[in-house]
C-alpha cells in the first residue's frame, strides 16, 4: 500500500506492515462501503490502535521524569469527556495552556499514545492538556470540535485547582487532530464561523495566542483527490464516517469543514509542519498560502521534495531522528516567543 492512498490519514502512523495489513483490510471492506462505513472504520482504528502502543513507547522514552500529572480530569458527561493535564514538577503557580489534540483519522487514536511527548512540551514550563474525544462512526462531525471547546471551558473553571493561566492559552494538534485545533482557531476568530458550524467558542480571541499544526487535511476540495482506487475508499470511509453522510462532498456543511475557507486576519500566530512524503501536504501549504495571504504571523518547517530520508505522515513523532528533534525544538522557540509573554 503506497503512501499516496490514504490522503486524510496517511498510512506512515501505523509502519510498512501496518500499511500492508491496512491495504488488506480495506480490501476486505470494500463490499461494505456499498451499505455502511462502520466495518471499514472499526478495522482503521484497530490498526491505528496496535501503532499506538509503539508510538506510546516510543515517546516515553524521551520523556522526562519530573512531571505531575492529573489523569482522565471529566470535563463533561459523556464517556469519552476525558483529559490529562501535565504539568513540571518544579514550578508553581500557574501556567501557559496547552492544549494539544491526538491524530486518528477522526476513527481512531487516543491521548495516552502522547503522554511522553505531552510531558517533554510541560517540562519546559507549561500546563499541557490532552484530551479525549469521542470518535466516528459511533459520534459525528462537530462532535470533537464541540467537546474541545467543552475541555477548554473545564479547564478554565478549574484553572486555579490545575494550575493553569487561562490568558495564554496555546492550540495544537497533530493529523485528524490538527484539523479540529484549525477549526478551534477559526471558530474563536472568524466571525459567523461558530454558527456555521453549531459550535460555540468558550475562549476569547484575546486568550488564544497561537496554535500548532502538525500533519493535518484542512480542505476537502484537496481530500477528495485519490491517487488510487484504495484511497479513494479510505476517504469514502473515513468522510462518512465522521460525517454520517455517504455523500458528504456535495453537502452544503462540507464547506463548513475546509478551514482554509474561513480564516481571517484575525488568526492566531500559527506554526505548521508537515514531511516531504507526507500525502498531506497540500494542506499544510495551502493553509499556510491562505494566512499568509491575510497577514497572518505564520512559520512552517516544511522539507525540500529531495530532502532524505523521505519524511512521512506523524515524522514528528519519530524523536530519535534528526528531523523529529527539529520539530520539537522549532516548537519549544515558537512556543517562548507567543505564550510565555505574559
Amino acid at each position: 500500500m503506497s503512501e499516496d492512498t490514504a490522503p486524510l490519514v496517511p498510512a506512515r502512523r501505523v509502519g510498512a506492515g501496518g500499511r500492508v495489513l491496512l491495504g488488506l483490510a480495506m480490501l476486505g471492506a470494500r463490499a461494505s462501503l456499498l451499505v455502511s462505513p462502520r466495518p471499514a472504520a472499526l478495522i482503521i482504528r484497530r490498526v491505528f490502535a496496535s501503532a499506538g502502543v509503539n508510538l506510546a513507547q516510543g515517546l516515553e522514552r524521551h520523556a522526562p521524569a519530573d512531571v505531575d500529572a492529573f489523569i482522565d480530569e471529566r470535563y463533561g458527561d459523556g464517556p469519552d469527556m476525558l483529559l490529562d493535564v501535565y504539568r513540571p514538577a518544579s514550578r508553581a503557580g500557574p501556567l501557559p495552556l496547552l492544549l494539544w489534540v491526538h491524530g486518528g483519522a477522526f476513527v481512531g487514536g487516543a491521548k495516552e499514545e502522547l503522554a511522553g511527548y505531552f510531558k517533554l512540551l510541560a517540562h519546559d514550563g507549561y500546563a499541557v492538556a490532552g484530551p479525549r474525544y469521542s470518535l466516528a462512526p459511533e459520534h459525528r462531525y462537530p462532535t470533537p470540535p464541540r467537546q474541545m471547546m467543552k475541555a477548554l471551558e473545564y479547564l478554565q473553571a478549574n484553572a486555579e485547582r490545575l494550575g493553569i493561566d487561562p490568558n495564554r492559552v496555546a492550540l495544537a494538534g497533530d493529523s485528524a487532530g490538527a484539523h479540529i485545533a484549525a477549526q478551534l482557531g477559526a471558530l474563536v476568530t472568524t466571525a459567523g464561523y461558530a454558527d456555521a458550524v453549531d459550535v460555540q467558542s468558550t475562549i476569547t480571541s484575546q486568550q488564544l495566542r497561537c496554535l500548532i499544526l502538525a500533519c493535518g487535511p484542512y480542505d476537502l476540495a484537496l481530500a477528495r483527490r485519490a491517487s488510487s482506487a484504495a484511497g479513494s475508499r479510505f476517504i469514502q470511509a473515513v468522510v462518512w464516517a465522521y460525517t454520517g453522510k455517504r455523500h458528504f462532498f456535495d453537502d452544503p456543511l462540507a464547506s463548513s469543514w475546509s478551514v482554509t475557507n474561513h480564516v481571517t486576519s484575525a488568526f492566531p500566530p500559527t506554526l505548521i509542519t508537515v514531511g516531504n512524503a507526507d500525502p498531506l501536504a497540500q494542506h499544510s501549504a495551502l493553509l499556510a498560502e491562505k494566512l499568509r495571504a491575510q497577514r497572518v504571523d505564520t512559520e512552517t518547517l516544511f522539507y525540500p521534495h529531495d530532502h532524505a530520508p523521505p519524511l512521512g505522515h506523524e515524522y514528528q513523532f519519530e524523536l530519535d531522528t534528526d528531523d523529529g528533534q527539529r520539530f520539537l525544538e522549532r516548537a519549544r522557540v515558537f512556543l517562548r516567543q507567543h505564550l510565555t509573554a505574559t
